[in-house]
């Protein structure tokens, strides 16, 4: 019996000794101002890291710049989430589950073969989900934000114009790699001189053969440094004035810097090309009867009359447009029988556009849940156009806007990450 009893107390010992070896894995390395980052988080977003390298071939540096740059991405992700609960955004489940599926609609397949595809991946739907809820909090933090930063004068837009009537409608694109080396938000001469000092020493690197995506993961304090620098296929007039300027007439292969700004000395790689392409603009004419949940409306009963609204419609039992003036809770169009007019397509939030994009003209849409509530779409007709001088203004606004949107993004992460309370824990303790 005493036997029996030694190895129960033993085996406890060893469950208890076990737990705290567990427990002991997971600890908060960052406090960021009323929040914190777990190791856990670190560690998961580094695996992540290392196993997009490993399926794409690309060299990685040492452990310790992997660790510091995956900090910093937790931190910006951290600073954005708080402001989201300080303005009160949140991603419901139901346009969560919606968003999802237009996601999957995308890649021509639906949520159980995404579940499947996940599972093959070893991804669990659960975290997927979460991380597509934190995608969706943190583009809409970033808009509310930012967009209030912007102005664009008549002259950038007429300016704009004349010079895409001189490409006519061939636009370059390019593929740039980016790296920023970064100095303080007021440096002294000794930060710029020393930042300067550390760009000619990447430029010599990179000329003597060294990775471009590695010393980018490694060195690179631009929001782009896990992913190797790689900043994607980008317009040359929706690219930073800075670096449209510096690319033109470049090729593909150069290396371009450093180029001093603000916030430090950018090196640029032109990692591709691809040139000329027809601008033809897509407009699509749709309506839509809009039902906005309420603590009297639940989501559920919002979804349903919408189903049988469109049973009823689809039934001959009913008029859409009489439906839309008697049920709609967008008053824009609901007096015209829900009707949008013809319109881009990206101008809507991105479930409705998402939604659009997967319809015949004619075709109704299941309930669809975006930040504005639930709703019920008909895409009446789509049409592509060349560019009239109202579609040119309209496009060269918007390629200004999206330039000034990826600066402004930039400035803004760098004042929000500059007034924070932000403390790396030790790692040893």
């Amino acid at each position: 019996m005493k036997f029996f009893i030694r190895v129960i107390c033993l085996s406890a010992l060893l469950l208890l000794n076990s737990w705290a070896q567990e427990v002991s894995l997971d600890r908060v390395s960052v406090i960021v101002n009323q929040g914190v980052i777990l190791e856990s988080e670190i560690q998961s977003l580094i695996e992540e890291v290392k196993l997009n390298a490993q399926a794409n071939d690309q060299a990685l540096p040492s452990d310790r710049a992997l660790r510091t740059q995956a900090i910093e991405r937790l931190i910006i992700k951290s600073l954005q989430m708080q402001m989201a609960d300080r303005m009160g955004i949140r991603i419901s489940d139901p346009q969560l589950e919606q968003t999802i599926a237009n996601i999957a609609a995308s890649q021509g397949a639906d949520v159980a073969e995404l579940r499947r595809q996940l599972q093959r991946d070893g991804i669990s739907y659960d975290d997927y989900r979460e991380k597509v809820r934190e995608e969706l909090i943190v583009g809409e933090v970033r808009r509310a934000n930012v967009r209030r930063r912007i102005y664009i004068t008549e002259q950038e837009v007429s300016t704009l114009m004349k010079l895409i009537d001189q490409q006519g409608a061939e636009q370059a694109e390019y593929r740039l790699g980016h790296i920023l080396i970064g100095f303080p938000p007021e440096p002294s001469d000794e930060d710029i001189s020393d930042a300067r000092d550390r760009a000619d020493k990447v430029i010599e690197l990179l000329q003597t053969g060294s990775d471009f995506a590695k010393i980018a993961i490694a060195s690179s304090s631009g929001s782009e440094a896990l992913e190797g620098g790689d900043m994607g296929w980008t317009n040359i007039n929706s690219m930073p004035t800075l670096f449209a300027e510096a690319v033109q007439g470049k090729q593909k292969g150069e290396l371009i810097g450093p180029i001093r700004s603000g916030a430090g000395f950018h090196i640029l790689q032109i990692s591709d090309t691809r040139g000329i392409e027809t601008v033809t603009v897509e407009e699509v004419n749709a309506r839509h009867i809009l039902i906005k949940p309420s603590i009297i409306l639940s989501e559920e009963k919002a979804k349903s009359m919408l189903n049988e609204f469109r049973q009823q419609v689809m039934d001959g039992e009913a008029d859409f447009a009489e439906l839309a003036k008697e049920h709609s809770e967008d008053p824009g169009s609901a007096l015209r029988g829900g009707e949008l007019g013809w319109a881009d397509p990206e101008m809507y939030v991105p479930a409705f556009k998402d939604a659009l994009a997967a319809m015949e003209p004619g075709e109704y849409s299941e309930p669809v849940r975006s930040v504005h509530g639930w709703h019920l779409i008909q895409l009446i007709e789509r049409r592509f156009d060349d560019a009239t001088e109202k579609r040119k203004e309209d496009k060269a606004y918007q390629l200004i806007y999206n330039r000034k949107f990826s600066e402004e993004t930039e400035a803004w992460l760098r004042e929000m990450r500059d007034t924070a309370y932000i403390e790396v824990m030790d790692q040893a303790s």
